[in-house]
């Protein structure tokens, strides 16, 4: 480089870019031999430019379900600008006028949480609140009650601790070995329950919480400090759990003292309909983490949100200097990060977003229903606001799952037509079938229309 690069000159920038990026979950022989990597040059909406200037329809909020407001929100770079022109940073230790102000925000969209710590990224919001689970389990337990129950498909971060949690073999695949103390339960995927010894034809909900329990008492309850959960399952098939499973949870964690996690990083701010997706469910959980959608993209912010019941455990008067959580994320004494989510949340409340985000999720989810008549290869359609699954299946009477290779054909056949929409990808071995979407929070009807029909297209040309 000779210090003249110019970003304008796209020719450089792919070069650039193919010489010297590692780009995430990519295999890169492909750059190798000829291929050139995608580059997005610009967004507007819900739309995006690559370099080619070939417009796409991205229904998928930046491809891991993050920019719930749309892209090129002029007042969402402003909100940025100005925090870190005045104060960029200072680790926290010490508080900044952004971080108390959405920290009060916040709070007042989750009645029965009162703290938050902030963190830049959902892992390691996730590794907080392990962290927390580890030292209450010393400060009240002798360390005896220290295991963090996580449930099969779900997803918790790409550090090894959340790995450790991490419903997904193949993602976890030759990266062991993980962290001891972690202990997985069974989902409760309802299309899928025939392949559940044991699961009953009614009450299956209760039933797959109970499930949890059986593991809780083979564990030995004292030993269990936590119990961490997706309130919608996404990179592991975008599953909301059926009625009678999340009373029944919040039962059993009462029941045996035990710390109830429920992990917002994909659901918060806005994803299913309500400010957390929790909320739809009437309980009350102790922790909660979040990231994605909690700036929609535009700085780097993920909070650990807890109780004061939680808080207090830290507060109690004692000589002991080693009585205080001994933590820090450098950067989430970052202000941008939380100028950038007051502004989200306020773009989400003036322009009405969780009511359009119910609205449209009801559209989107009828009409993707209305294709399982013309498309035999659809088994299960599931989701909660704009947060939706299409299960594909070889066989609809023995739900054989459709072979990931066509899955990705469908993925890439829209996206050959100019509308980005993602699957279950390199997570659960043969059980990569599910087409996700989760289109930004201002999704309109037309914007709707578009992302079915590319699907029902690319269903014919994979499937027939």
């Amino acid at each position: 480089m000779d210090g003249t690069f110019n970003e304008n000159d796209l020719t450089r920038v792919i070069e650039a870019d193919r010489a010297n990026v590692w780009h995430h979950l990519s295999q890169h022989q492909q750059f190798i031999t000829g291929a050139d990597p995608k580059i997005i040059v610009e967004g507007k909406g819900m739309r995006v430019w690559d370099q080619k200037g070939i417009e796409h329809l991205d229904a998928v909020a930046g491809g891991v379900w993050t920019v719930n407001v749309g892209y090129g929100r002029e007042t969402m770079g402003d909100a940025v600008r100005d925090a870190i022109v005045k104060m960029n940073f200072f680790g926290g230790t010490v508080g900044t006028i952004p971080g108390a102000l959405f920290a009060e925000k916040l709070i007042s969209k989750m009645p029965g949480m009162d703290r938050v710590y902030y963190a830049n990224s959902g892992s390691e919001a996730n590794e907080k609140a392990f962290k927390l689970v580890r030292q209450i389990a010393h400060k009240k337990y002798g360390g005896k009650k220290h295991k963090i129950l996580y449930r099969d498909r779900d997803y918790h971060g790409s550090t090894i601790a959340t790995m450790s949690a991490g419903g997904q073999d193949e993602r976890n695949a030759q990266y062991g070995p993980f962290t001891p103390g972690f202990i997985r339960v069974p989902h409760c995927l309802e299309y899928r329950k025939h392949e559940q010894d044991g699961a009953p034809v009614e009450n299956y909900g209760e039933w797959a919480a109970n499930q949890i329990e059986e593991i809780i008492l083979r564990e030995g309850a004292d030993t269990v400090g936590a119990l961490c959960l997706e309130p919608v399952t996404a990179g592991g098939g975008v599953i909301e759990a059926p009625e009678g499973y999340w009373p029944r949870v919040a039962e059993i964690c009462k029941k045996y003292d035990i710390l109830l996690h429920i992990d917002e990083v994909v659901c918060g701010v806005g994803r299913t309909g309500t400010w957390f997706g929790y909320q739809h469910y009437g309980i009350q959980p102790d922790m909660v983490t979040m990231a994605k959608g909690v700036a929609s993209g535009y700085a780097a912010i993920s909070c650990l949100v807890t109780t004061n019941e939680v808080f207090d455990m830290f507060m109690d008067p004692t000589e002991d200097n080693m009585n205080y959580f001994r933590d820090i994320s450098t950067f989430g004494g970052c202000t941008a990060g939380p100028a950038a989510a007051m502004e989200n949340m306020r773009i989400i409340e003036d322009e009405g977003l969780l009511q359009n985000t119910i609205d449209m999720g009801h559209y989107m989810k009828d009409q993707l229903n209305a294709l399982k008549d013309k498309h035999e290869v659809i088994g299960d359609v599931r989701g909660k606001g704009l947060f939706l699954g299409v299960e594909l299946v070889a066989d609809r009477t023995t739900r054989e799952p459709a072979a990931e290779k066509m899955v990705q054909a469908v993925v890439g056949d829209c996206m050959k037509n100019a509308v980005i929409i993602g699957a279950t990808n390199r997570s659960l071995p043969g059980r990569n079938n599910t087409l996700c979407y989760s289109p930004a929070l201002i999704a309109t009807k037309d914007d709707i229309d578009q992302i079915v029909t590319a699907t029902s297209n690319a269903l014919t040309t994979v499937f027939g």
